[in-house]
């Protein structure tokens, strides 16, 4: 089991939806992910290691620590979570066109009061808002 969370393999569930065990992924968030699974979201999504550390809440600093730690702290792999389930949603309303995705996320959005999707989602209350505009896209329901 530590070999398929190491390799990516609950976020490869969270990425593509995919059914997977809640109580898997809680341990996995409380153990932390590997640094290695932060890496891997900034290359999946083409992003600059400051804009996730940015959305997740981590400072240079601390992202500094977690580096040289390997390790992401509880609260920090929870977020990436959070932040990972977004993006899978963002990228299927755009046809999984990262491209589009990429750029939608970082285009103000009238729909979110003039700021970017990655800006409001560095909390989880605008990341829930960001997720119900992608819901209200996704239904023909401009904003």
């Amino acid at each position: 089991m530590a070999y398929y969370l190491e390799t990516g393999g609950i976020m490869d569930d969270v990425l593509s939806r995919n059914n997977f065990s809640g109580l898997l992924l809680i341990e996995s968030v409380e153990k932390g992910f590997s640094f290695a699974t932060f890496e891997r979201i900034v290359k999946e999504y083409s992003f600059t290691v400051q804009d996730l550390a940015n959305t997740i809440g981590i400072s240079q600093r601390t992202l500094t620590r977690r580096k040289i730690e390997k390790k992401l702290s509880k609260f920090e792999s929870d977020r990436l979570v959070s932040v990972a389930r977004m993006l899978t949603q963002a990228t299927e309303l755009f046809e999984n066109d990262k491209e589009k995705t990429l750029r939608w996320l970082n285009v103000q959005n009238r729909g979110l009061g003039g700021r970017t999707p990655l800006q409001m989602a560095q909390t989880e209350t605008g990341l829930r808002e960001v997720e119900n505009l992608i819901g209200r896209l996704e239904n023909g329901v401009f904003s």
